[in-house]
């Protein structure tokens, strides 16, 4: 297999679970309807979803409705409401409070739906129906919508993707990471009686309809992404297990073709303990004690739908047969299991208010790897699978993307901000501390919204030192830092270049004897060395811990003035 296939193969597993996008500068006013919160969108909050869905198997079709719970957070509204659906679906008819028919007029993907005047604090329903033709899924998970196949027994298989594309590829909704619905959502399938109907949380009712479909209704009571509200339709069975977790008992479901049931079984549970248990340990309490937590079998190879993680593996470790560190350690372990458990805590119990600030999602995702085979198999190996993963980063695009337009930045959100995270560790030299700060996240934040502001500010505050231009310097430039240094007799000489002004990442060295601790700047600065810290100053050691480029110089007086 040749190196630039390998590349190619790398670069499309960073986009595995979300939606490429073009990077272009030229936004239109469509990009600002569905990235930003519109005046048509601030009056009004999300309490809950209440979906019914009905797909048409053979002529790949939906019809549906989504009752939105909402209340009113504005003394004035503009009389109108904007509701998100994609074209190649429509919406039906709308009422307000199951009484009264609304109108509405359609601007591509976005309908503005006029309503009454509504006192501020006020709880309302709209009822939307809609149906027609979805977008199918061209590549899924990377490009996605419905995914309409069958399983190797020639039997339906239907599921969705839409992180990054939008859930108003599907379903009706206020489509914006920063609105969750407060108070959970349902979802009911109506599937062919032969086939079942799985989704997030808990499945509160299985109804036969007598024409030869039956109704699955599942419930969950938490707060969730809209793109993490997933159907799944197929030949399921299901076997389960109670995890002793740090909150008490977690139901942990594993839905699965009825074929891979023996290997299922045999191979799913280790997994999802050693995952669970690794990330209750650097990260807290998994956030969804109240919805429980599943493997659902699906065509493509994952993704983080809350409480219900899509699974696609086929059952063997790595990630579909490959190591993507080049270490062999990413072949001793599930990588969709790991990742997109790990989503969990980074994506849906912390989200980013806009797409924008995704490296919070896909990072500290990226790193949970690490962290994971430094919880299963020691820092040496941690260290080596961290530094593996970066042949992935491109430097092609700034991390963090332009806001209020549903831009997506580089794909290096994924291996450069877990580097950026690993070289944050380590500057730290306080594990203890860190494992603090990535609970803290989790426990403050919790079932929240955030920004990259707010999670940068936080790891700065808590560590006691500003890394502000360490993010900025990984996250909104392409520059790789340069730390360039020298030996003269006792003493070590070093400075950053190729950086953003400020950058002040400590870099610390260590053995079992002793340690260093510098921290350059933009200027030649000098440490006197101590017994044995010379041989610590190696570029093979530094670039082991630390994502930057490293170059040894000779002796420079010029360079010291």
């Amino acid at each position: 297999m040749s190196l630039k296939y390998l590349l190619i193969v790398w670069c499309l597993f960073l986009s595995s679970v979300v939606c490429a996008q073009t990077g272009s500068n030229t936004f239109t006013h469509a990009d600002t309807l569905r990235g930003s919160i519109t005046a048509e969108r601030a009056w009004w909050d999300v309490l809950r979803y209440d979906i019914t869905i009905k797909p048409d198997i053979v002529k790949k079709t939906t019809e549906g409705k989504n009752i939105i719970t909402y209340k009113v957070v504005k003394d004035h509204h503009p009389g109108v409401m904007q509701i998100d659906l994609k074209d190649t679906l429509k919406i039906d008819e709308i009422f307000l409070d199951n009484r009264t028919k609304l109108t509405f007029s359609r601007e591509g993907n976005v309908y503005h739906v006029r309503v009454p005047p509504q006192s501020k604090s006020s709880v309302h329903e709209i009822a939307i129906t809609f149906s027609g033709k979805p977008r199918i899924a061209p590549r899924a998970p990377w490009d996605g919508g419905w995914t309409f196949t069958k399983d190797s027994l020639r039997r339906p298989w239907l599921t969705v993707t839409c992180q990054g594309l939008g859930a108003s590829v599907w379903y009706p909704c206020k489509d914006h990471q920063s609105d969750e619905p407060d108070k959970g959502a349902s979802l009911t399938m109506i599937v062919p009686d032969t086939l079942v109907g799985v989704a997030n949380g808990r499945l509160q009712s299985k109804k036969l309809n007598g024409d030869g479909t039956a109704s699955f209704t599942w419930n969950v009571v938490n707060p969730i992404n809209n793109y993490n509200l997933i159907p799944y339709i197929g030949k399921y069975v299901n076997f389960s297990e109670t995890y002793q977790g740090e909150k008490g008992n977690l139901d942990v479901n594993y839905w699965v073709l009825d074929y891979n049931l023996s290997k299922a079984k045999n191979y799913l549970p280790v997994e999802a303990r050693n995952t669970l248990k690794s990330f209750e340990y650097w990260f807290g309490p998994y956030p969804f004690y109240e919805d429980g937590y599943q493997l659902v079998d699906v065509p493509h190879t994952g993704m983080e739908h809350q409480s219900a993680v899509a699974y696609g593996n086929w059952y063997n470790p790595g990630y579909r047969g490959r190591d993507g560190s080049g270490t062999g350690w990413g072949m001793k372990w599930d990588f969709i299991v790991v990742h997109e458990s790990a989503h969990e805590w980074f994506g849906n119990n912390l989200t980013t208010k806009d797409l924008a600030d995704m490296w919070v999602h896909e990072g500290f995702a990226n790193y949970s790897e690490t962290l994971f085979v430094d919880y299963m198999f020691g820092k040496t190996a941690a260290d080596e699978y961290n530094a593996g993963v970066r042949k992935g980063i491109r430097n092609d695009r700034l991390i963090v993307a332009r806001y209020d337009v549903n831009d997506q930045g580089s794909g290096d959100m994924y291996p450069k901000a877990g580097n950026m995270l690993h070289a944050i560790r380590h500057s730290m030299d306080n594990d203890d501390l860190f494992r603090k700060i990535l609970r803290g996240l989790n426990g403050d934040f919790y079932h929240q919204t955030v920004t990259s502001k707010q999670v940068e500010e936080y790891i700065s505050k808590k560590t006691g030192y500003d890394y502000s231009k360490v993010f900025d310097q990984y996250l909104r430039t392409t520059q790789i830092p340069k730390l360039e240094f020298y030996l003269d007799g006792k003493k070590v000489f070093y400075r950053w270049t190729n950086c953003v002004k400020g950058f002040n990442l400590p870099v610390v060295l260590k053995n079992d004897n002793t340690k260093i601790r510098i921290v350059p700047t933009e200027q030649w600065k000098s440490t006197e060395l101590k017994e044995g810290q010379a041989s610590l100053i190696t570029k093979d050691a530094i670039v082991k811990m630390y994502y930057i480029d490293v170059v040894p110089t000779e002796k420079n007086k010029t360079a010291q003035k």
